[in-house]
């Protein structure tokens, strides 16, 4: 009997998000289920539970996403399927909480194709802040950016100590050689900027983070990229499509919402078809997204 290939996706949110359930099926899964308001010691009996009833075979057509809207939750999550597979019955296991993982892993991957092609560099040695730096996708990028040999900076828009603490427990956990600084007034964000290569904007939808006047202060500045699609502009004088034009004039050069977001989508649609294509179990998260965006980073 031939298999139907199922995705049972988990959130510890009142809904799973439309976003990812729409991606899914166009990646070609049969049968998605969401299951909302999961808690950590839930993951076991609902894992064990998906792999069971479909033998060894089965299986391999079985899959969990683990959604929300926090990076450290989803990856403890993620732990939690891993520790209940019981080989031969293991399925694969993909998180990307609040798309933060892929939109991260696209915005980095973006960066860098910016580095080599327009400043014949990359990420190693270099300087980031990042401001938004405590959402997911400011997470994820810096941690991204930090294994890849960059210097990322968390910017706190209310003083130092949420950044201090995601900083620290980022590096206990990946060694990615994440900083921190209080970014709380203006003149802090400048004098942070003026010391970095690099600058990503992850801040909340509609909210300028930076302006050109900023800009212009950062002699150092090569690329930045601003996630917001919504206006106005996180950073000041990108245009949300814009993938590598000079801002204003500067040596600067911009990456706007859409052209990282078409990165984004490709890359979450990429990792759902291996997760259909794998004979092997797989556990995806925000370091296989960033593998996948570098290849696919126009």
């Amino acid at each position: 009997m031939a298999h139907r290939h199922i995705l049972h996706m988990l959130t510890p949110l009142k809904y799973m998000s439309p976003f990812d359930v729409n991606m899914a099926v166009d990646a070609g899964f049969d049968v998605v289920i969401p299951y909302t308001s999961v808690t950590e010691s839930d993951v076991n009996g609902l894992v064990q539970d998906a792999i069971f009833s479909r033998g060894p075979e089965g299986v391999k057509q079985t899959g969990i996403f683990i959604g929300g809207k926090r990076a450290i939750e989803a990856l403890n999550m993620m732990d939690k399927a891993k520790e209940a597979m019981v080989p031969p019955f293991e399925i694969s296991v993909f998180a990307d909480p609040a798309g933060s993982f892929t939109t991260a892993a696209a915005m980095v991957a973006c960066a860098n194709k910016a580095l080599e092609d327009k400043f014949d560099t990359g990420l190693d040695g270099k300087r980031i802040a990042i401001y938004g730096g405590t959402g997911v996708v400011g997470f994820a990028s810096a941690v991204i950016a930090g294994l890849h040999g960059a210097t990322p900076v968390l910017v706190g828009y209310d003083g130092p100590e949420r950044v201090r603490r995601l900083a620290e427990e980022s590096n206990a956990r990946f060694d990615a050689n994440l900083q921190y600084a209080d970014g709380s007034t203006e003149s802090q964000k400048t004098e942070i900027l003026k010391e970095c290569d690099l600058t990503f904007s992850a801040g909340p939808a509609g909210r300028q983070l930076l302006t050109t006047n900023q800009l212009k202060e950062a002699d150092k500045l090569l690329v930045a990229a601003d996630v917001n699609a919504v206006p106005p502009a996180g950073i000041e004088g990108i245009g949300i499509q814009d993938n590598g034009k000079p801002i204003d004039g500067l040596k600067t050069v911009g990456i706007g919402a859409l052209a990282i977001g078409d990165v984004k989508y490709k890359t979450e649609a990429g990792l759902f078809k291996k997760m259909l294509e794998s004979d092997k179990p797989l556990y995806l998260d925000f370091r296989d997204a960033y593998d996948l965006a570098k290849t696919i980073a126009p």
